[in-house]
């Protein structure tokens, strides 16, 4: 399947260099980027979002996806990024960051004004984000997990799926929590930002005050 993509309030010239990145990266990689634009535009119109630039947002969410790791630490070594220890440890956590500087960087995608949705939707589709409000960033981040062929790995798809549909923010958060023990008791580290995304989108949905 190959992914497709379309959006308005964004340059032609960024959109073309967000597909020639695509373009070439591996044809599994493609595929999954593909089967994660549909579940995006299943779950756009669910949460008034533009199913075009929800699908332009998965299209370049894994843009340095295949990068090795020692390309990931020099990459955001270069962009001035933070790194911290757990993504010393596991350089792939670093791909969304690097992914959109490299957008930002290089194609000109706009860090700020009608293209920041886009550029904070690649850099946190990984960990989320408390600030991560807009509502096409919280759709790449979950059509992203809920991808068919990632079951095996969270196998409570369906229940952040029925979520998703209904309130995005209570989707994240279950998807979020249920990660947290799944790393915890495979003894993984945990990055610190989704466990503040966790207790920032707890607090958003319980309506308390942080």
């Amino acid at each position: 399947m190959q992914p497709q993509t379309s959006a308005r309030q964004i340059s032609t010239s960024i959109e073309a260099r967000i597909q020639q990145r695509v373009a070439v990266l591996p044809a599994g990689l493609q595929a999954h980027i593909g089967r994660a634009q549909e579940v995006a535009r299943e779950l756009a119109p669910c949460h008034n979002v533009d199913p075009d630039r929800a699908a332009l947002g998965i299209l370049a969410h894994d843009v340095a996806r295949a990068m090795p790791g020692p390309e990931l630490i020099a990459r955001a070594t270069r962009f001035r990024l933070p790194v911290r220890p757990v993504e010393e440890n596991v350089p792939l956590l670093l791909h969304g960051p690097v992914g959109a500087e490299i957008l930002r960087v290089e194609d000109g995608l706009a860090a700020g004004g009608e293209e920041a949705d886009l550029y904070q939707a690649v850099y946190w589709h990984t960990t989320f984000h408390p600030t991560l409000v807009d509502d096409m960033g919280k759709v790449v981040f979950l059509a992203d997990k809920l991808d068919p062929n990632k079951r095996k790995r969270i196998p409570y798809q369906t229940e952040i799926m029925e979520l998703a549909r209904e309130d995005l923010d209570a989707a994240i958060l279950e998807f979020l929590r249920r990660q947290v023990v799944d790393l915890t008791a495979r003894g993984k580290e945990v990055h610190p930002m989704m466990l503040e995304a966790r207790d920032a989108l707890a607090a958003r949905v319980s309506g308390t005050p942080r």
